[in-house]
């Protein structure tokens, strides 16, 4: 299904303008602060990364169930990858040395300079939202800012 998938995404951008960059965000459900799907990017990654005809990936690591960072190993030159390392579907702030030491992992298989931090998933992917309050919304984007600035400059 995601070879389908994969042709099916290609021919919809094979026209793009030169200057467009296209990202996919590969997501696992996001309602109400729960998820709909777990497992890594295993099955998918050779032909997901280096088939895709995208610029970047927005990808869900937040939690144990989005697997390791082996299969990042496909990540071709030039494309970017984005960790969703900060979850949207608690309140509690993670740890700015644990998203650091998680970075220098993936940074085992793709280029540090080809990495972004992201939050894992939108905070409110449907009307209903997720289980943060604006306060906690803003701090976990200033920990992703904060962080990134301390790794990327």
């Amino acid at each position: 299904m995601h070879l389908r998938y994969i042709k099916q995404i290609n021919a919809a951008v094979k026209d793009k303008p030169a200057d467009m960059a296209i990202t996919t965000h590969i997501c696992r459900g996001n309602y109400r602060s729960s998820w709909a799907a777990s497992g890594g990017y295993d099955f998918v990654a050779e032909a997901l990364f280096s088939e895709l005809d995208v610029d970047g990936f927005f990808l869900e690591y937040d939690d144990e169930r989005s697997g390791g960072f082996e299969p990042l190993r496909f990540v071709p030159k030039g494309k970017m990858v984005v960790l969703g390392l900060v979850t949207t579907k608690r309140p509690e702030l993670e740890s700015p040395d644990d998203l650091k030491r998680r970075i220098d992992e993936a940074a085992k298989y793709v280029p540090l300079d080809q990495i972004c931090l992201s939050g894992q998933c939108g905070f409110s992917s449907t009307v209903e939202g997720n289980a943060l309050t604006y306060d906690e919304q803003v701090a976990k984007l200033r920990l992703i800012v904060d962080v990134a600035r301390q790794i990327w400059g």
